[in-house]
């Protein structure tokens, strides 16, 4: 509860229309802060936003301010309210957020891993040939990378990132963040994926994973073979190295060299 903020406690007390994920929660919620809401709670969520977002701009286009909140997440950050954000801007209706925690940036700060490049991917697919797919295009992503998922989906999850990235990258589970029984594991791959094969996972959860290491800079040997290849299909040395040379940009000299200790 104490993440709520004064200009939050505010927004609840005096906005016209609060757009809830769950409005048994936000009951919740107020009466643990012991406030009271003036305004009109409308159920808002991710199989109605569709169908009630034209109705809640109408009500903003009269003069009503509308607050929305989700149940344990930054809205519109794999929550609902993009579509309502997209469509007020469309409009240019006056849209702000009043700040609070986020898990992304949360987890992040609190995984142990380099923090200034980061990249935020969301819940992965769930079905395992579009989950490799996503993955093998992330492989080589250098950046500290954030993810969401199911509890009941993590042990799956973190073995497609173990395949994907390799057991030894390092990693951080961050579990029910800023919440009673917050936890956070940090380790390499393998061993997250064996901590959450021993265990039954709770709770909201976010996954860090380090980018992936720098690529060893080029080496004339590293295109030896490709000379070969074209001296096997009847192309001068000269012009073999020549041609490879300028495809892979490295200098002509040591690629002829590495070419010549190759063959001694």
């Amino acid at each position: 509860m104490g993440d709520a903020t004064n200009r939050l406690i505010g927004l609840l007390e005096s906005a016209d229309i609060i757009a809830a994920e769950d409005t048994r929660r936000l009951h919740r919620l107020v009466t643990a802060l012991g406030i009271t809401t003036r305004g009109r709670i409308i159920s808002y969520h991710e199989h109605n936003e569709a169908s009630r977002t034209a109705d809640l701009l109408e009500m903003v286009r009269g003069g009503a301010t509308l607050l929305m909140v989700t149940d344990a997440g930054m809205p519109a950050v794999s929550d609902p309210g993009f579509r309502l954000v997209e469509a007020a801007a469309a409009e240019g209706l006056t849209v702000t957020a009043a700040p609070g925690p986020s898990a992304v940036l949360t987890a992040l700060a609190l995984s142990g891993l380099p923090t200034d490049r980061f990249c935020f991917e969301g819940f992965l697919p769930r079905k395992s040939g579009e989950r490799s797919t996503r993955l093998a295009q992330l492989a080589g992503e250098q950046r500290t990378m954030v993810f969401f998922e199911a509890p009941h989906r993590l042990e799956p999850m973190l073995r497609a990132l173990d395949e994907a990235f390799g057991s030894g990258r390092r990693a951080a589970v961050a579990r029910e963040l800023t919440k009673l029984h917050e936890q956070v594991l940090r380790g390499s791959l393998r061993e997250l994926l064996e901590w959450a094969e021993a265990g039954d996972v709770r709770g909201e959860i976010a996954v860090v994973v380090e980018g992936a290491p720098d690529a060893a800079p080029e080496q004339a040997a590293d295109h030896v073979g490709a000379v070969n290849s074209l001296l096997e299909q009847g192309i001068r040395l000269k012009d073999a190295v020549a041609a490879v040379a300028e495809d892979a940009r490295i200098s002509k000299r040591e690629l002829y060299s590495a070419v010549l200790e190759a063959r001694s």
